[in-house]
Parts: C-alpha cells; sequence; structure tokens
C-alpha cells in the first residue's frame, strides 16, 4: 500500500528546486522562446533553468541524448561525469558522440557537441570514476543528478550519496527493450533503496554491454530524465517521485509502479563499499592462481589439437555474442545457466576448465561459483574475448 505520502505527491507539485537567474538576455529569448511561450514555464522558469546546476553520471545511452536536451533547454551549468572512451559500438545509441570521436574522452566529446548545441551553457568536466572518495565534493556543486550509469554498485551510490547530502536525483535504467525512470528524494520520499532494498546476485543481471538495448529506447527513457529533471527546477506538473515509469519498447507502451518509502529504513549516513554491497569481491592472490592469458590460452589450445592436452574451454556469454564472435574450440554454457545450477553436470570435475566471457567479469563469477561447488581444475580468461582479439586473433570482430 502506498505511503500517505505518495498519495500526495499525486495530487501536488514539489516546490521550485531553484531560484530563478536575474534575468534573460536578448539572445536568450529568442533561443528559449519556444518556452518562454507556455504558460507553466515562461521567463520565470526559464530563469530557473539558467540558474540550475545539473551533474549527469555517464556520457553513455542515457547521458547522451539527456545532455543534449539538458543543454537545449538551457540548463545554466552541466557537470559530466564519465572516465570512458568513445568506442565505435557506442554510436548505436550514444548520439551525443561521432565517428571522429572514438577514442577520445566522453567527457570531452560531449563537451564539444554541446558547445555546438548551445555555447550558452557552462560545462563542467569530472573525467575521474565515481566512487565513495570523490561523489559528496562531485554532488555538492549541483542542485540536482541524473544516474545514467549502468550498474548497481553505482546506483546505490549515488543513492546514498544524494540522500547524505539532502539532493534529489532523477533515475533511469534501460535494458535490451525495457527502460524505467523514477525520482527519488530521500528527505521528501522513497529513495532508490526503497525500490530495490538489497542488489540482486552478482553476474545475475546482465549489463548493456552482455545483454544488448535497442538505441532507440536510450532517447526515450532520457528525454523522460530531463523531462523530470526540468520540471523540478521549474516546480511545474506532477512528480516521478513515489512512481517508476516503466517503458517497453517492444510493446510501445508506458505503465507505473508505486514506490513508497519504508518507515522502519534507518536513514542513510555514510557510504560504504558498494562493490562489496553488490557481491563484487575483488581478486585475490588464489584468484589469479586461477586466471590464463590469451597467449597462454592460444598455446593450450594448441597442444590440445596436437593431443597433448585435454582440458575443456567454456564460453559463459549469451549465445547473440557467440554469433559475433567466438574462439574455435570454445562450447557455449551462458552464465545464468551455471549460477542457476542447471549446467552443473555439463561441467566435467576430472579434466581442466577454462571459463571465457567477453572482459572477464562474468567469467570469474562463473569460476567463484565453480570453486565453490568443488571443482579444483578451473580457470578463467584474463580480458575474456576482448584479450583474445586484441593479442591472438585481431582480424576478428569485437563488440
Amino acid at each position: 500500500m502506498a505511503s500517505s505520502f505518495t498519495a500526495n505527491v499525486a495530487a501536488t507539485s514539489l516546490d521550485p528546486l531553484v531560484e530563478p537567474a536575474p534575468g534573460l538576455t536578448s539572445a536568450e529569448v529568442e533561443r528559449y522562446s519556444r518556452h518562454l511561450i507556455i504558460p507553466e514555464i515562461g521567463a520565470l522558469g526559464q530563469r530557473r533553468l539558467k540558474n540550475a546546476k545539473v551533474l549527469v553520471i555517464g556520457a553513455g545511452g542515457l547521458g547522451a541524448p539527456a545532455l543534449l536536451y539538458l543543454a537545449a533547454a538551457g540548463v545554466g551549468m552541466i557537470g559530466i561525469v564519465d572516465d570512458d572512451v568513445v568506442d565505435l559500438s557506442n554510436l548505436q545509441r550514444q548520439v551525443i558522440h561521432g565517428v571522429g570521436d572514438v577514442g577520445r574522452p566522453k567527457t570531452e566529446s560531449a563537451r564539444d557537441a554541446i558547445a555546438e548545441l548551445n555555447p550558452l551553457v557552462d560545462v563542467r568536466l569530472h573525467n575521474v570514476r565515481l566512487d565513495s572518495s570523490n561523489a559528496l565534493e562531485l554532488f555538492s556543486g549541483y542542485d540536482l543528478i541524473l544516474d545514467g550509469a549502468d550498474n548497481f554498485a553505482t546506483r546505490y551510490l549515488v543513492n546514498d550519496a544524494a540522500a547524505i547530502l539532502g539532493k534529489p536525483y532523477v533515475w533511469g535504467s534501460i535494458f535490451r527493450f525495457d527502460g524505467q525512470v523514477s525520482v527519488f528524494w530521500e528527505k521528501h520520499g522513497p529513495s532508490y533503496r526503497d525500490l530495490y532494498p538489497e542488489a540482486p546476485p552478482a553476474g545475475s543481471v546482465p549489463s548493456c554491454g552482455e545483454g544488448g538495448v535497442f538505441g532507440m529506447l536510450c532517447a526515450a527513457v532520457g528525454s523522460l530524465m530531463v523531462t523530470e529533471a526540468v520540471k523540478l527546477i521549474t516546480g511545474v506538473g506532477r512528480s516521478l517521485l513515489g512512481r517508476v515509469a516503466l517503458f517497453d519498447a517492444l510493446g510501445g507502451s508506458w505503465r507505473e509502479i508505486r514506490v513508497s518509502k519504508d518507515p522502519a529504513a534507518a536513514p542513510i549516513t555514510e557510504l560504504t563499499d558498494y562493490e562489496a554491497f553488490c557481491g563484487i569481491a575483488p581478486a585475490t592472490p588464489s584468484d589469479t592462481e586461477h586466471t590464463v592469458t590469451a597467449t597462454q590460452l592460444a598455446t593450450m589450445l594448441a597442444s590440445r589439437k596436437a593431443g597433448l592436452k585435454d582440458f575443456e574451454l567454456v564460453d559463459v556469454r549469451e549465445s547473440g555474442e557467440y554469433d559475433i564472435v567466438r574462439i574455435d574450440g570454445a562450447t557455449l554454457i551462458p552464465q545464468g545457466r551455471i549460477l542457476a545450477g542447471e549446467a552443473w553436470d555439463e561441467l566435467p570435475q576430472d579434466r581442466d576448465i577454462v571459463f571465457h566471457c567477453k572482459a572477464g567479469t562474468r567469467s570469474a563469477s562463473v569460476l567463484a561459483a565453480a570453486r565453490q561447488a568443488g571443482y579444483q581444475r578451473v580457470s578463467h580468461l584474463d580480458g575474456g574475448i576482448l584479450a583474445w582479439v586484441r593479442d591472438v586473433e585481431p582480424e576478428k570482430p569485437v563488440y
């Protein structure tokens, strides 16, 4: 049952998040005229946007359209947090980047695209990996956070840092054909921890890089995130605080669920180790003993082909990934089947087994599960098939 507060949210708007800037220039009046003639926005709302400071986590699938629409809307200061570089596979959905940006830091590519769209925006670059050591300092300089992160550890970190600082944030999530958007503001309503009190088991939910994403879905979800941000800044409309909007791109439909604040939950007062919270264990010396490099695996496969060595090479990716590129001689058994306990009878305990995935994360999870299940003769490929293509078969495609 929804709390009395979330029932209230459905009927009322929140106060504007940002005070208005002193005024608009003639150029700004012309640029934002389509906002100014909307009674609910008007000059006052546009002045609030001009005075707003918004931090965007990630310049990827969700961050790309969100950054463009924030800039087009006239948000005065936009911060970008991302430590990645543009890859060719990003261009299927990350529309703020172009072919000429491949290999560049995403923050710099995004900054240049924003400057081309709206040079009036002050863009601040944070080319760092967001973690517990820098989140509070980064967030403190902004009014509002947009979270486009693609992993659970970062989502919980964003939630907790925003809660400690008393700041609202807009959250978006995408996977294949499905998208989710909500607003979280711990001092006024539910937080991400009310929606997901516990992180899913490590490796149980594939990332977009592992499971794929329908490119156009990013635009639908990213633009709704900006819609919610603008509503919070200007104080218009009905916020998604207390509700989660769910988009099914295949079915072409939106629906929503309600989420209530847990009255028994302890207040969030400090940051923690979010990778440990999400079950992502750091590598240990014993783990490295169960790791092979791409060149070592190539030697092992050559020995197996010559009849000098006997072992199983198990690809734990999904079938779509296997169809794009594979290591000859590998057997496909997706991670999900192994972690669910469905495939142990397909994995012999009396032979050596090498697991591999795209980059090494999933195979490390499978390796840990196999060792816990009693397998002794197991290892995994460091760097996954990306390392294999880089070091052994560079003519093969990557994704």
